[in-house]
């Protein structure tokens, strides 16, 4: 019998895995991974100072124990170069290996900056458990104090801003945008955040971007395009992912700024499914969005495992609010579709200290929101206010 075969071991390629297991226990499942296959929490990453965890502690299974607990045989270390659609095989670095369904869940890459300067190699980015050992290596080296420069503010900026921060580190946060999380939250909830990192003694540098990073004795010297120059102890990227789609493409599956798949996973090659940060998810006016949240990710996990098992099941996104890992400011976020955004309008209330901004569509619909600072009474009494008009994560 031919297996299943899941490419990828990060949360999405594992919870496909461990859903499929809960309905199917025999049909053999087979796990590719270019890394060790340890399994760990991603999003854990950008907040373990505030949470007192070394990398050891983040890292709850090895491949071995993965391997033994879903039943499941999992290559490490292992490079697919490409996916043979009409034999339903995959060409890897140890061989040719065919499969009965197919799972993407390939995740992102980091968007490489254009950099100038003799230091330009020294930028970090973290997108795995290996970079962030990298990033706690670095800064014991550096030492208390330390200056990080972190470019981008965008939610992973601003989380490992607050973590830092609070760690005794000193932290510069750099961005195109006038205010933090600019492209997902309202400008009130933006700037309560942007409050809460100054009187952490975060510094923004707002409106400008890094051209030039270059060694300057044993510190980094970074030239911003508005004249002014920052000197770092590490200077860390976090302006975003971008779906790897080299897999996809050379396949010829259909893409957009994702993977894309129908309502219920599949790409455009029957038997073939994708699902995580690779994955542009089809929604009911046609439109496809990219979800890099972990909500979507266990949504269109349970039910690719299903569709896996013979069903055929629709992917279903209930509203769940993105929450931003801010301490400091902790938020709670409704995005709203870009398009969406064109059309509608915000309005924004203070009550008792905490910042409500509510989208309404051109229908007077409510469709988003953002709360901050967030609990769970308020966060759920606007998921309540939401109702059954939205339909979508973002």
């Amino acid at each position: 019998m031919k297996p299943i075969v899941i490419a990828g071991s990060g949360l999405a390629g594992y919870t496909v895995a461990r859903e499929f297991r809960q309905l199917d226990s025999s049909t053999p499942l087979l796990i590719i991974t270019g890394d060790d296959g340890s399994f760990y929490s991603k999003p854990m990453l950008s907040n373990a100072f505030a949470q007192n965890k070394p990398i050891t502690t983040l890292l709850s299974r090895s491949a071995e124990q993965m391997a033994a607990q879903l039943n499941a045989t999992i290559l490490t270390n292992t490079r697919i170069q490409q996916i043979a659609a009409t034999r339903r095989s995959l060409l890897t670095s140890a061989g040719e290996f065919e499969f009965e369904q197919l799972v993407l869940a390939v995740g992102a890459k980091p968007v490489q900056l254009t950099m100038q300067g003799d230091a330009a190699d020294q930028i970090l980015s973290v997108n795995h458990w290996q970079d962030y050992a990298e990033l706690r290596k670095r800064l014991d080296t550096a030492g208390s104090g330390a200056h990080v420069v972190i470019l981008g503010a965008g939610l992973i900026g601003c989380e490992f801003a607050d973590d830092f921060s609070g760690a005794g580190y000193r932290v510069t946060l750099v961005d195109p945008n006038t205010l933090p999380l600019a492209a997902l939250a309202p400008p009130p909830v933006s700037r309560r955040l942007q409050q809460a990192l100054l009187a952490k003694q975060v510094r923004i540098q707002a409106g400008t971007t890094a051209t030039h990073l270059t060694h300057a004795g044993t510190s980094l010297q970074v030239a911003l395009t508005n004249g002014q120059s920052l000197t770092a102890d590490l200077v860390l990227s976090a302006i975003g992912l971008r779906p790897d789609l080299r897999l996809a493409e050379s396949a010829g599956l259909a893409t957009g700024r994702g993977i894309r798949v129908s309502v219920f996973g599949e790409t455009s090659i029957p038997g073939i499914y994708a699902l995580g940060d690779c994955t542009e998810y089809a929604q009911p006016d046609g439109a496809h969005l990219w979800l890099p949240y972990v909500a979507p990710v266990m949504a269109a996990a349970r039910t690719i495992a299903q569709n896996l098992s013979g069903h055929s099941r629709r992917i279903e996104f209930k509203p769940m609010p993105v929450l931003v890992k801010t301490p400091s400011c902790p938020i709670a976020l409704m995005p709203v579709a870009p398009d969406l955004a064109k059309r509608g309008r915000w309005e924004t209330d203070e009550e008792g200290g905490i910042t409500i901004s509510r989208f309404y569509d051109h229908q007077d619909k409510l469709r988003g929101f953002g709360l901050a600072p967030q609990d769970q009474q308020q966060r759920n009494a606007l998921l309540q206010e939401l109702g059954s008009s939205c339909h979508l994560i973002a």
